[in-house]
């Protein structure tokens, strides 16, 4: 998509704060000098089987990308590719209500959308939110000194494959989707309170491939603390197993050259690095001073927040696993 991307006409446009050109979670377009608008669309084909589930886990991700620009949701517009099929509707309309309950729960309105027929089930949310122009954050705005906030466990791809092959434990998946339909609200409204200099949402890429972006964008370097992150339950069994989804050997292959790791650090670790995840938590980069009391005011609102690492001036690599 970069190399596409890259060769369209560049628009100008001064009110235009966030566009693609960074690879930023959202736009952000400004209507005045204290308010701007964030825009962001997010839809995918089920993870989960339960259609409730599935809806809830879908808006929650769609949501993510306002909170980790520091945004507001207000409204939102379904996106739906579903079977022309009468008997399926009962399916559809749990889906629906379950992105409608976490919506409503984000305290964000739906006000329509738009359905195709599918053969191929696929479920999402365009969102706007709103934000302070003078506030937003970017993955652009990481300081070198600044310490990295994770705020949500890693591992829901390579559980997701584990689910998908008869493999994954009771437990396993019980954290996998409450993590995954978990609301980045909490996290986003704390950190508010604190200098986060930059931020982003780990999803697709995984944690590495969301920190090559933040480093790049922001032209520093990152040290991640593998001993420091934590996962979900059974994750770090089930890479050691061999579950690993297309897309996390994808990002293998696209990040690779930009990350150095310690010789210590077991491979089991490493694949969970470069784990796409779904509605994954945010990663801060917050001054360094302030690391520890935002750590400890993001776990008192129950949000499993963890310091995973530094940035540091640019150098090469881009990125080091310690």
């Amino acid at each position: 998509m970069d190399s596409v991307l890259s060769k369209l006409p560049k628009q100008f446009d001064p009110n235009v704060l966030i566009g693609f050109d960074t690879a930023d979670d959202a736009g952000v377009y400004r209507l005045s000098d204290d308010l701007a608008l964030v825009q962001t669309v997010d839809f995918f084909t089920p993870i989960v089987d339960d259609p409730y589930t599935f809806g809830q886990i879908a808006a929650a991700n769609s949501l993510s990308d306002v909170y980790a620009m520091g945004g507001r949701p207000i409204s939102a517009l379904s996106i739906v590719g579903f079977p022309n099929k009468a008997d399926l509707l009962d399916i559809l309309e749990k889906i629906l209500q379950g992105g409608l309950a976490k919506m409503q729960e984000a305290q964000c309105t739906v006000i329509g959308g738009h359905s195709i027929g599918d053969d191929e089930m696929k479920f999402g949310y365009a969102v706007t939110g709103v934000v302070n122009p003078h506030r937003v954050w970017a993955n652009a705005g990481a300081h070198a000194g600044d310490r990295l906030v994770l705020t949500k466990r890693l591992g829901t791809g390579i559980i997701g494959t584990a689910i998908k092959q008869g493999a994954a434990s009771e437990a396993a998946v019980k954290a996998a989707i409450e993590s995954m339909a978990t609301l980045n609200r909490a996290g986003a409204e704390v950190a508010l309170a604190f200098p986060v200099h930059g931020a982003t949402d780990i999803t697709g890429f995984g944690l590495l491939g969301h920190a090559r972006e933040m480093g790049v964008a922001s032209k520093v370097s990152l040290v991640i603390d593998h001993a420091k992150i934590e996962f979900l339950p059974e994750a770090a069994e089930y890479s050691r197993r061999g579950f690993l989804p297309g897309g996390l050997k994808r990002n293998i292959e696209f990040i690779t050259g930009c990350v150095e790791f310690a010789d210590e650090i077991p491979e089991e670790t490493r694949s969970l690095l470069f784990d796409p995840q779904t509605s994954g938590g945010l990663l801060l980069s917050v001054e360094a001073s302030s690391e520890a009391p935002l750590v400890a005011a993001l776990r008192e609102r129950g949000v499993t927040a963890q310091e995973v690492g530094e940035v540091l001036t640019q150098t090469h690599p881009l990125i080091r696993v310690r």
